[in-house]
């Protein structure tokens, strides 16, 4: 009986995709960070992004965390949404191993380009950034290269639009939100991620040109 239920389980592990558990991973994160959080504010420089930290060499771990935080609940949950989709999509097309591991490439990179902007726009340099959107961005640039043809329904759009517009649009609507609201997203990680992504999908498709013809055609 032990034997089987040990068998069992490892058996549900591994069915399991590796967006599935990336987001399981994200919404425990942010449980537990929320929780030090409440009892120790300044422990967020243990988990966000500060530019000003990272310059001067100090956690520079916060690359990685700052993909596992969230700046609430909403935030959270519009991620994880897009997320599942997003990613699920994308798994399927690069497979587990390289979608884990362009899905890491691709948050750091937004992390770094957030980091770059802050020498640039020097008055981000002690702003926090949190949030998986910078990676999900870079799947959504890697789709819109990989798929551009493929319909999407945006939020408050009741028609689909195709990823080749749909994408870039995103961006742009981001962007004019943050400035005309005085919204603090995040919009230097968004295209970070967002570059990756088309860098990546522009590689695959010249390293394996058939297939990714082949996946444009069959997601049209």
């Amino acid at each position: 009986m032990v034997d089987y239920q040990v068998s069992s389980k490892k058996s549900f592990l591994s069915s399991l995709s590796v967006n599935v558990i990336i987001i399981l991973i994200t919404v425990l994160f942010f449980f537990i960070a929320s929780i030090l959080l409440a009892s120790n504010e300044s422990f967020i420089d243990f988990i966000a992004i500060k530019p000003a930290n990272i310059l001067a060499g100090n956690y520079i771990w916060t690359f990685i965390t700052s993909m596992l935080m969230h700046g609430g609940f909403f935030h959270l949950f519009a991620n994880m949404l897009s997320l599942f989709f997003v990613g699920s999509l994308t798994e399927k097309i690069l497979g587990r191993k390289r979608y884990f591991w362009f899905y890491i490439a691709a948050g750091l990179f937004a992390g770094f380009l957030f980091v770059f902007s802050s020498l640039i726009f020097t008055s981000e340099i002690n702003s926090y950034a949190v949030g998986a959107s910078g990676a999900i961005f870079g799947l959504i640039g890697l789709l819109m290269i990989l798929t551009p043809n493929l319909p999407v329904y945006l939020m408050f759009v009741p028609i689909p639009v195709k990823m080749k517009y749909a994408a870039p649009g995103m961006l742009i609507v981001l962007w004019l939100i943050s400035i005309a609201g005085n919204v603090p997203i995040g919009n230097t990680a968004h295209l970070g991620g967002f570059l990756a992504g088309l860098f990546y999908g522009f590689y695959l498709k010249k390293k394996y040109s058939r297939k990714t013809r082949m996946i444009g055609r069959y997601f049209s």
